[in-house]
């Protein structure tokens, strides 16, 4: 399959251009910035060692979070920008050599914005507002304007564009269609997903229906985002495990396409899928530069399976995290070793940091990245 038009064109309005895109890794021994380091990596060119950032690097793990956030509540701080910004800089606070902030904000943001919304449930999980149970309750979504009520992300995106200048690469983000559609039928999360799984077989015109809407919401949010100021953004797929066979093709894959058809412009787009390694060569068919890698398989294992050159974020497994920071330290190097020195890596974990995470371990990680070239 031929890569995507999307996947060969680049944002050029805003604070990023073709050029430097085109030509980030290209200094020829120059000291690179962590901005520049993250844009050779996504283009697979030279550029020293690998950029490092964490899923989930602003969160519960830190004691400042945890201190701002006694003080308000999830939802509260994604919807305040200057709260928003607050919570993205303290993981580059502790830890200057990330190369990366990633805004503080929750994939959930889009169904609010379709009026369905969502809280934290006591016992914990995500509990949605109500769940979509007919074809009446999918009339309901309201796509139109659904962009512009999400002003509170562009806001914060701008504010972090001027804090972080040029230096530090902005990321953005958002779920895949078939992500926020299990939320949106499942009225909530779920580990296993048996409303949204009988569903596709009792009414599959409806799930479509529901996937149509959350790709038109998905692709202008993005390119909103990126007319904000991010350079990058990354497309969780965090239930591609659900769906198995053909049925990840028909429900999830093809949507994610749609999005990256629908942004006005290619930037470089991280397309993460949990559980899907093995399916790594349909991931890089979607023309995205980049495939954010769980830890279930090693890079050069998936490497092999895309089918083309590419680059891989991931994956060291995320409980090394909330172990000793020697161990981490040596977990990491291995990744690495695996990477072979391919220029396409960006690292990071295979998922989320944890709240059991240590701080002096989250430090041995990126001091072992840092070691490992200029």
């Amino acid at each position: 399959m031929a890569l995507l038009p999307s996947a060969r064109r680049w944002y050029a309005g805003g604070t990023t251009n073709l050029a430097l895109f085109e030509t980030a890794g290209l200094a020829g021994g120059v000291l690179m910035n962590s901005r520049e380091r993250f844009l050779a990596a996504l283009r697979r060119q030279p550029h020293g060692r690998a950029p490092v950032w964490i899923m989930r690097q602003a969160g519960r793990y830190l004691p400042e979070y945890r201190a701002l956030k006694a003080k308000s509540d999830f939802v509260t701080m994604v919807r305040t920008p200057e709260l928003a910004v607050e919570v993205t800089l303290q993981p580059l606070r502790r830890f200057p050599q990330l190369d990366a902030a990633i805004l503080f904000s929750d994939i959930l943001v889009i169904p609010e914005a379709l009026g369905v919304g969502y809280r934290f449930r006591e016992e914990g999980g995500i509990a949605m507002e109500r769940a979509l149970t007919s074809p009446a309750d999918v009339a309901t979504l309201k796509l139109e304007g659904s962009a512009d009520r999400l002003q509170y992300v562009y806001d914060a995106l701008a504010i972090l564009r001027k804090e972080l200048g040029l230096n530090k690469t902005l990321l953005g983000f958002a779920g895949s269609p078939w992500t926020l559609a299990c939320y949106l039928v499942e009225g909530g999360g779920s580990e296993t997903f048996p409303k949204t799984k009988a569903l596709l077989k009792a009414d599959p015109k409806m799930m479509h229906r529901i996937l149509e809407i959350l790709t038109d919401a998905v692709a202008q949010y993005l390119t909103r985002q990126f007319a904000a100021g991010a350079d990058a953004i990354q497309i969780f797929d965090s239930w591609a495990g659900a769906l198995t066979g053909a049925d990840y093709e028909e429900f999830s894959l093809r949507y994610i396409r749609a999005v990256l058809e629908r942004l006005p412009v290619g930037a470089p787009v991280i397309l993460y899928a949990k559980g899907k390694s093995p399916q790594a060569a349909a991931l890089a068919q979607t023309g995205v530069p980049c495939l954010g890698v769980d830890w279930t398989l090693p890079l050069s294992q998936v490497r092999l399976l895309a089918g083309r050159p590419i680059c891989l974020q991931g994956n060291l497994d995320p409980e090394f995290m909330t172990g000793e920071p020697a161990a981490a330290a040596v977990a990491t190097k291995a990744v690495l070793d695996d990477n072979a020195g391919d220029p396409g890596h960006i690292f990071n974990l295979g998922h989320g940091i944890t709240p059991q995470a240590r701080i002096e371990t989250f430090q041995a990680v990126v001091d072992a990245v840092v070691a490992s070239g200029v």
